[in-house]
């Protein structure tokens, strides 16, 4: 059974770090996609990062980009998201994600984030001003 277990949320003053961590088991990292999410209150949920060990593509969102880095560690079977110089707007609860079919992360966010079959339950993260 496929489980993702995410930690590392806060609370954090604007321009302070965290870094999330996403624990998957009942699988190994090869040709796994993983990806990272986040919905805030009364918005829909969006792409945040991704990691594809099957071709080594690594995307972010245009909000993200410069501030955040996605990494694995695949002997530990874990991805990363640090997140630096965090701003209120990246207050949401942020999920993991696993696709196990090989595919990159281009065409993954292309297809949307239905393509990823396996969620953790999140982690809380909250910028305050």
């Amino acid at each position: 059974e496929v489980q993702l277990v995410e930690s590392g949320g806060g609370l954090v003053q604007a321009g302070g770090s965290l870094r999330l961590s996403c624990a998957a088991s009942g699988f190994t990292f090869d040709d796994y996609a993983i990806g990272w999410f986040r919905q805030a209150p009364g918005k829909e949920r969006e792409g945040v990062s991704c990691i594809s060990s099957s071709d080594g593509s690594i995307y972010y969102a245009d909000s993200v980009k410069g501030r955040f880095t996605i990494s694995s560690d695949n002997a530990k079977n874990t991805v990363y998201l640090q997140m630096n110089s965090l701003k209120p707007e990246d207050t949401a609860v942020y999920y993991c994600a696993a696709d196990p079919r090989g595919y990159g992360c281009y065409i993954l966010v292309s297809r949307g984030e239905t393509e990823f079959g396996s969620w953790g339950q999140g982690t809380q993260v909250t910028v305050s001003s």
